[in-house]
C-alpha cells in the first residue's frame, strides 16, 4: 500500500509491523515523533507491544537490554545528547549480545547547542559493537528496520538504523508499506534465548579477572561482527525476493568507467545522484558510491567499486576533530593495504543541516578534477 510518511513515522510503522514487544524511549528532538507515534499506536490498540516511559535515555537502553535478555523483541530511539548519555549502556548491549534495534536520528552534539543534521553523534559510537546502517530516504529507513531485526536476531548483536535530522525525519515521502501478513512471512516471531531461569539462576554481565578471560569474549564479538557481512547480504537478498527492493552494504552508481567517484552516505546521496547525472550530461565521467553499512565496515565492497578509479572525493557530514571526516578516514584505512590506492580527497559539508545542493557537489567534483593531489587536511565547504 502506498502511504505518505515522514522518516520518523516510517520507522514507527516498521516497528509496529515487526511486532516489537517492548518499546522503551525518552523523547529528544528530532526523534520525538517516533516515540509519539508509537505512543499513539499503543493508545489506539494497534501496537502489538507495550510502551515503557523512562526518565532518561540511559534508562531506556537499560530497559531494552533487560527485556531482550528475557527473550523479548525490543526497540528504542534517540538522537544527539540522548545517544551520548546512552554510551555506557551501548557497550552493555553488545557485550550481552542482545539484538536491540534502535532508530537514531542524526543531530549535532553540543556545544554550540543546535538541532540540525550531523552524523557525529552515531559515528562517535562506532566502537561500541553495534551494527550501523545509514539510510538515504524514508523507504530505506522503513525497510532497514525490518531487515535489522532479522539480522540482529541471527548475529545476536544490536543495530542502529540511522536517518538524517529533518531531511529525512520530518520530510514526507510516498512509500510502499506492506501488510502484516507480508512482513510476517519475511520476519518470523522472535525466538531469542531466555537468559533468566528461576530454577537455574546464572550471572549476567559477570566479572572476569584476567585478560585471558576477557580477550576471548572480544575476539568472538569481533569475529561475529565480521561474519555479519554475510548475514546482511543474505537478508538483503531475501528482502528483495519478498518486497522487490534491495540496498546492499554499498551502492555503486556509474563507477565502472569513472575518473572520479563521489562518496556519500545518508540523505546527501539523493542530492549526489542529481549532481552525477548533471556532470555525466556535461561529458564528465563521474560516479557515486553510497556507503550504507558502516559497521561492519564494507571494505571488500568498497575496493570492488573503486577498481580502476583515478580519484575519490569523500563528502562527510561529520568531523573527527584532530583528524578529518570519519567516512573518509575509514575508507582510506580500508584501501591502505590493497593495490587499489586512488588519491582520496576529503570534504566536510552540511554540518548542522547546512544545505548541500547539487551545485555544491558539482563544484566539489570540478575542484578535485583540477587538482594534482589531495590536501593534508579536509576542505570545508560552506559556513564562515
Amino acid at each position: 500500500m502506498r502511504e505518505l510518511l515522514t522518516g520518523n513515522y516510517a520507522i514507527a510503522e516498521a516497528v509496529r509491523l515487526a511486532k516489537a514487544q517492548l518499546i522503551s524511549a525518552y523523547p529528544i528532538t528530532p526523534q520525538t515523533p517516533i516515540y509519539e507515534k508509537l505512543s499513539e499506536m499503543e493508545a489506539q490498540g494497534t501496537l502489538p507491544g507495550i510502551m515503557v516511559r523512562v526518565e532518561s535515555e540511559h534508562s531506556a537502553m537499560a530497559m531494552c537490554i533487560s527485556a531482550s535478555l528475557t527473550g523479548a523483541r525490543v526497540f528504542t530511539a534517540t538522537s544527539s545528547q540522548g545517544l551520548a548519555l546512552m554510551h555506557e549502556m551501548l557497550h552493555y548491549a553488545s557485550g550481552n549480545r542482545v539484538p536491540v534495534v534502535m532508530g537514531c536520528v542524526n543531530r549535532v552534539l553540543a556545544v554550540p547547542w543546535s538541532f540540525g543534521s550531523d552524523q557525529t553523534d552515531t559515528l562517535a559510537q562506532r566502537d561500541t559493537g553495534w551494527m550501523q546502517f545509514y539510510c538515504e530516504d524514508n523507504q530505506e529507513a522503513f525497510d532497514t528496520v525490518i531487515q535489522a531485526y532479522k539480522i540482529s536476531e541471527i548475529v545476536m548483536l544490536p543495530s542502529m538504523v540511522i536517518i538524517d535530522a529533518f531531511f529525512s525525519s520530518h520530510f514526507i515521502e510516498p512509500m510502499e508499506v506492506p501488510d502484516q501478513v507480508a512482513v510476517d512471512r519475511f520476519l518470523p516471531k522472535a525466538a531469542l534465548p531466555e537468559r533468566f531461569d528461576i530454577e537455574n539462576p546464572t550471572f549476567v554481565s559477570n566479572v572476569v579477572t584476567t585478560g585471558s578471560q576477557f580477550m576471548p569474549f572480544r575476539k568472538r564479538g569481533f569475529d561475529d561482527m565480521e561474519n555479519a557481512k554475510t548475514v546482511i547480504k543474505k537478508v538483503d537478498k531475501e528482502f528483495e525476493e519478498h518486497f522487490g527492493r534491495r540496498y546492499g552494504m554499498v551502492e555503486a552508481v556509474q563507477t565502472e568507467d569513472a575518473q572520479l567517484v563521489l562518496v556519500t552516505s545518508g540523505s546527501m546521496t539523493s542530492t549526489a545522484r542529481v549532481a552525477v547525472d548533471s556532470l555525466r550530461n556535461k561529458g564528465l565521467k563521474i560516479g557515486l558510491l553510497k556507503i550504507k553499512t558502516f559497521r561492519p565496515f564494507p571494505s571488500g565492497e568498497i575496493k570492488s567499486a573503486l577498481q580502476g578509479v583515478a580519484k575519490v572525493a569523500v563528502v562527510d557530514r561529520n568531523i573527527s576533530l584532530g583528524n578529518e571526516g570519519i567516512f573518509c578516514q575509514e575508507l582510506k584505512s580500508s584501501l591502505y593495504n590493497s593495490d587499489i590506492r586512488p588519491p582520496v580527497y576529503g570534504f566536510i559539508a552540511g554540518l548542522d543541516g547546512l544545505d548541500v545542493s547539487p551545485d555544491t557537489l558539482e563544484g566539489i567534483a570540478m575542484e578535485v578534477m583540477g587538482k594534482d593531489e589531495p590536501n593534508d587536511l579536509p576542505v570545508w565547504i560552506g559556513g564562515s
